[in-house]
């Protein structure tokens, strides 16, 4: 029997598809898909070109860091408001707009680093643009990908954007660091700059069905206001949002370091540089594809609690390496681990938030992910300027270790707190005498 997507359209993808690909039932989430996938090489070219074209020009970590704070410190004052106007406005069109800009500080970069004229100043703010577009992009399309999939293939859809982003992961930094060491750092930025007319161009072509939204518009304070004790008065939305911004604090900063390792420890140049981020994509597409594969929400508790650990292990052991294949297979174990806990966690706030919260619900994720990230940045920079980057990513490493710790003693809290909510979905039977008592209500309409 053919299935339909939230147009009414009948697809060609039947539930004997697979478990993994569950989510292609939609037309809007194929056009989506291709659309996205073609953008996020650019935008995999771009971050690489970026950190070379920072290091080559001034060759210091620490600008490495500051660089990585501008570019991402602005979702912390934007993300919120963002929410709130997802929660408000019609989310495509609010996509097409934040596409349009990254677009237009695409090609400003690439015609400035092309024509020999860009500056450090400049890619500082150039930079700190590109971070408040993506303030307001971040909490908007994630709460956008219920509306392509509908509620009952919103976890295999997170878990296919996951899987997408790092594909292109081995893709993008690779062929960055190809094309960095034969035409420079410019080319990239152009070519991500050209990337952003194919999302444009799926997302005009999606049929949505206009949501209702709220007749009243109370105050944007009292709405974010709203918005913040709904997420920190529930045991598993908090949680898992205060690991992620520690994991994103301490944790994720290894990333910036990697210039340093590729030509300061492992002796080698830009196409260095390419594969050891392609590494962490390799680890991080596998987790996406595993998550995928899951037929429910049951156990990600389990796998946001352990996959820090992974990340901190795996970033401690490549700290120490000297060797590039080494060095290699660590990162992909990374990749792994932090791919695991952020589609999960992910996936677990989406799946018991309130429709008419989700986007600054997820402004709130935006923030925990990217918000903290910045700050992270200039400490990864800074320690790295002092102690070196290997025992910089050896503390992140350990910060890692005791978030997830933290997290496995407060999982059987976590796990009766979600308990109601996944009877009520009917992801897992009812239990007679348990009465849901949360703080306020958590979900009108199940996933």
């Amino acid at each position: 029997m053919a299935n339909r997507d939230i147009s009414g359209r009948r697809t060609r993808f039947s539930n004997r598809g697979g478990t993994i690909l569950r989510a292609f039932r939609s037309r809007n989430y194929r056009l989506f898909f291709t659309g996205q996938s073609f953008s996020l090489i650019g935008t995999w070219m771009q971050g690489v070109a970026m950190s070379w074209l920072v290091y080559r020009m001034s060759g210091s970590a620490l600008l490495l860091g500051v660089i990585g704070f501008v570019s991402q410190i602005p979702t912390l004052v934007v993300a919120p408001f963002a929410g709130v106007i997802a929660d408000r406005w019609d989310r495509r069109r609010l996509l097409i707009a934040t596409q349009a800009f990254a677009l237009v500080q695409a090609f400003i970069l690439a015609a400035l680093v092309l024509t020999g004229v860009i500056r450090i100043w400049e890619i500082v703010v150039l930079s700190a643009l590109l971070g408040i577009v993506n303030s307001f992009d971040v909490p908007i399309r994630q709460s956008f990908v219920v509306e392509m999939v509908g509620k009952e293939d919103l976890a295999n859809a997170i878990a296919l954007n996951s899987s997408m982003f790092h594909g292109t992961r081995l893709i993008g930094p690779s062929l960055a660091g190809l094309l960095i060491g034969l035409m420079g750092e410019g080319i990239c930025f152009l070519i991500n700059g050209i990337s952003y007319l194919a999302v444009i161009c799926s997302l005009m072509a999606m049929r949505i069905v206009p949501k209702p939204r709220s007749a009243s518009s109370p105050q944007v304070l009292t709405e974010l206001k709203e918005g913040f004790t709904y997420a920190f008065t529930f045991t598993p939305i908090r949680s898992t949002l205060l690991l992620l911004a520690l994991v994103s604090l301490l944790g994720i900063p290894y990333v910036v370091l990697m210039p340093v390792f590729a030509k300061e420890i492992l002796h080698g140049g830009p196409h260095t540089f390419g594969f050891l981020m392609t590494a962490a994509g390799v680890g991080s597409f596998a987790a996406a594809i595993y998550l995928a594969s899951r037929k429910n929400v049951i156990g990600l508790g389990r796998l946001i609690a352990f996959s820090p650990a992974i990340l901190g292990l795996s970033t401690i052991a490549f700290s120490f390496s000297r060797s590039l294949p080494l060095s290699l297979v660590f990162l992909a174990f990374a990749g792994f681990g932090l791919m695991l806990q952020i589609a999960s966690s992910n996936t677990i706030i989406q799946t018991v938030v309130d429709d008419d919260k989700r986007g600054r619900v997820m402004s709130l994720y935006t923030i925990s992910f990217l918000g903290m990230a910045p700050f992270g940045s200039l400490i990864a920079g800074g320690l790295a300027g002092r102690i070196g980057a290997p025992y910089t990513v050896v503390l992140g490493g350990i910060c890692c270790l005791l978030g997830s710790a933290a997290f496995i003693l407060g999982l059987p809290s976590f796990r009766k707190a979600v308990r109601p909510v996944y009877e009520r979905m009917g992801t897992v039977p009812g239990t007679a005498g348990i009465e849901p008592q949360p703080a306020i209500p958590i979900a009108r309409e199940e996933q």
